[in-house]
């Protein structure tokens, strides 16, 4: 079979001869398409249209029309996709012709629907399109419909029987039942909504599926780039970082040409994530802003990368407000999960706690391993703060076993930290030197630069010095000040069994025996200014 680019070629070549006929210039809208050359394919679409209308072929001038519809959405033009879609409706409606085409115009009506927030009424227009392909036998309308209809689902809150009409759909992509460009629509979708449940497993298997399927077709662009990505972020969580870098390049080249492909600010930031955590911050820092550039919003990497640059106050500042614009579920996890570390770091163990108590919400809402292990993590990390550390090791092991079972080696070590800082806590220290030691033992064969500094650094991570948890530093320089048990308890809103808990801590670790001693150790470390 001839290549993609090789048909779109030798149909230019044969219009520039004479005009094609409007089947074969659907045909070149299709060859256009694939290779990424989507305006060019745009205008033999409309050609097409034309064509069929001179030729008073209403029904198929009118699906043609919902076709343009949907491109037209895709590509953010909202007002022209309605005018298509006005057109649509129009000529379907003076065909007189209750054809296929009735459901294709649906599709673009659901997508509509979803904009503008209306899921219910997009579940509503999916499901009828997915009848009329059922009733016309059309297995592209059959599969672009149920596939929509899973998403639908999905954001409706039934999540179970969203992923199952979506695996479905993928078994029927996979089985080669429907077109290239049906394939590579459901594909993305469906790769999408598993990054919305952060469902890794699945997305690791479609991913590997939908890769040996771009690999059949070598000069198909729209999805070779996408699906790059969707590799990068993968092998990136299996933590082969080169490799994930260069899948993540290799999509920004395939993206960059033609201009304007949505996917390329997502492999931009891909790419700045990849930087950061390698600890390479100023290449880190010139990604995230081309992919702001492209359209990508670069947090919450960005104010990761503020903490990592120590521009605390930056990356609290930052972090807040992204929190307070990010609505959609898999956006504000991701910020959410940020904002406990930023905050944290910031001494803001209130905000922390905040940001937990929404990001277990959301785990129990979702309920995939990734998510439950980010929200565990995020508690283990705050409940040290608050000086808990048995509830804080109980909820590290939970998030441990996940990120274990899911094969998440970084976000794996970075718990091992947390647990090592509890064991400490606890007087455990043969388990507390165990578990740093595998900690860094991971972070050196990632390549993670920035974590092992930190582990270096007293105050980084959430503890002090002489492993002081963050609540423990607080009441140390409240005891420097003179305050009693009950003027501590008064102002951390704390009892005072929990402050006298907190001061025997604190005199086990710097081995002191009186408020005193601990003063003076608290001034000579400079954990408090000398003007306290």
């Amino acid at each position: 079979m001839a290549g993609w680019t090789a048909t779109y070629e030798r149909l230019c070549e044969l219009d520039t001869v004479s005009p094609l006929e409007p089947a074969k210039l659907l045909e070149l809208a299709m060859s256009a398409y694939l290779i990424g050359k989507e305006r060019e394919g745009l205008n033999a679409l409309i050609r097409a249209h034309q064509g069929f209308v001179q030729r008073r072929d209403l029904r198929e001038a009118g699906g043609i029309a919902a076709r343009i519809a949907s491109i037209l959405m895709s590509m953010g033009d909202a007002a022209q996709a309605a005018g298509w879609m006005a057109r649509a409706t129009r000529l379907l409606d003076e065909s007189g012709d209750p054809g296929v085409e009735r459901g294709y115009l649906l599709i673009p009506a659901a997508r509509q629907s979803m904009m503008s927030g209306n899921v219910a009424d997009a579940a509503s227009k999916f499901d009828e399109a997915a009848d009329i392909g059922e009733r016309f036998g059309d297995a592209d309308l059959i599969n672009l419909a149920r596939q929509g209809h899973g998403r639908t689902l999905i954001e409706l809150g039934d999540v179970e029987r969203g992923v199952a009409l979506l695996d479905e759909v993928m078994v029927a992509v996979t089985a080669g039942e429907v077109s290239a460009i049906v394939t590579g629509i459901v594909y993305c979708s469906v790769l999408s909504a598993c990054s919305d449940l952060f469902d890794i497993g699945r997305a690791r298997e479609w991913t590997q599926a939908l890769t040996r399927w771009c690999d059949s077709q070598p000069d198909m662009v729209p999805y070779r780039g996408e699906c790059l990505v969707h590799r990068a972020e993968i092998i990136s969580l299996q933590g082969v970082w080169p490799d994930a870098l260069h899948e993540a390049l290799m999509a920004c080249e395939r993206l960059g040409e033609p201009p304007g492909q949505p996917a390329l600010g997502a492999a931009l930031y891909q790419v700045a994530e990849l930087h950061r955590l390698r600890g390479e911050l100023d290449k880190a820092e010139a990604a995230y802003r081309r992919a702001a550039e492209s359209g990508r919003s670069p947090f919450p990497g960005l104010a990761l990368l503020r903490l990592a640059q120590g521009r605390c106050d930056d990356a609290a500042a930052a972090i807040g407000r992204v929190l307070q614009e990010a609505r959609h579920r898999r956006v504000r996890s991701r910020v959410l999960s940020a904002a406990v570390e930023i905050m944290l770091a910031c001494n803001d163990i209130a905000a922390a706690h905040h940001a937990a108590d929404e990001l277990d919400a959301v785990a129990q809402a979702i309920g995939t391993p990734f998510v439950r292990a980010t929200a565990a993590h995020a508690r283990g990390a705050v409940l040290l703060a608050e000086g808990d550390a048995t509830a804080a090791l109980s909820a590290c092991r939970t998030a441990w076993t996940l990120w274990r079972e899911l094969e998440i080696p970084y976000a794996a070590a970075r718990t091992q930290v947390l647990i090592a800082q509890a064991c400490r806590a606890l007087h455990d220290r043969d388990s507390a030197d165990i578990e740093l030691d595998a900690a860094c033992q991971t972070f050196q064969h990632l390549g993670a630069t920035v974590d092992l500094a930190r582990l270096r650094t007293p105050g980084v991570e959430p503890r002090s010095a002489a492993g002081l948890t963050v609540r423990e530093l607080q009441v140390l320089r409240l005891v420097a000040t003179g305050r009693t048990n009950r003027a501590i308890a008064d102002e951390l809103g704390l009892s005072e069994k929990t402050v006298a808990r907190h001061i025997s801590n604190i005199f086990n670790k710097l081995d002191v025996s009186s408020r005193a001693a601990a003063t003076a150790f608290a001034f000579e470390h400079r954990l408090v200014e000398s003007s306290t």
